[in-house]
């Protein structure tokens, strides 16, 4: 099974043992008696990972925002964006059999780190798109904003990797925690939209 790769421009997918294993520059690995700790140069990555159990144990990633970001004003916002369309991206994303439940960790087929070049022409253009689109009202309304990888994981997934279960059959993987979100919080005394649940956005994230 090929398990790194930039199959697309911006994109690359590697399996957790080889980001273990080989980390890429900026990073470095703790070992641990119950698994790792994975330390990371902030200045140059937005780590938006949340600790995970894998075959090597517990993966702790020291310097992450999780994979839902919250924001409570203008500036922590403004920071945010500054890092989305400039930094690389890392993201934990599990790649299931079909019809998995989130509870049944025992379908999940491979673990995967996935990195987004925030600078990347085409991908720096979609996500300042996308967020001026979701984001009406910064400083007046709260919101949820979820930004999803599915297609371009499938497209990836289809090219370069071959999967198998426990049954030997090849199969087509559904993809976990294929998005992340960045909340922000309003203190806005009327804040109706956020009331009535009309302030949950989405919008998908596509490569050449």
């Amino acid at each position: 099974m090929t398990s790194d790769g930039l199959s697309h421009s911006g994109m690359r997918v590697t399996e957790v043992e080889e980001f273990l294993k080989n980390p890429p520059a900026g990073f470095s690995v703790e070992v641990l008696c119950s698994g790792y700790r994975v330390h990371s140069d902030p200045e140059s990555s937005l780590v938006l990972i949340e600790d995970f159990d894998s075959r090597r144990g517990r993966i702790v990633f020291e310097q992450s925002l999780g994979r839902k970001v919250k924001m409570q004003n203008l500036w922590e916002y403004s920071s945010m964006r500054k890092s989305l369309v400039s930094k690389w991206i890392y993201l934990h994303m599990s790649a299931c059999e079909e019809n998995f439940s989130v509870a049944d960790e025992a379908r999940v087929l491979e673990h995967f780190v996935v990195c987004i070049d925030g600078n990347n022409p085409f991908i720096k253009w979609q996500m300042e798109r996308g967020l001026d689109w979701t984001i009406s009202s910064v400083a007046g309304e709260s919101y949820s904003v979820d930004v999803d990888l599915t297609e371009p994981l499938e497209s990836w997934a289809a090219i370069n990797i071959h999967m198998i279960n426990d049954k030997l059959l090849k199969v087509k993987p559904v993809w976990r925690d294929a998005s992340f979100t960045l909340k922000y919080h309003s203190d806005a005394l009327f804040d109706f939209p956020h009331w009535f649940g009309f302030s949950k956005r989405k919008f998908n994230l596509r490569l050449k």
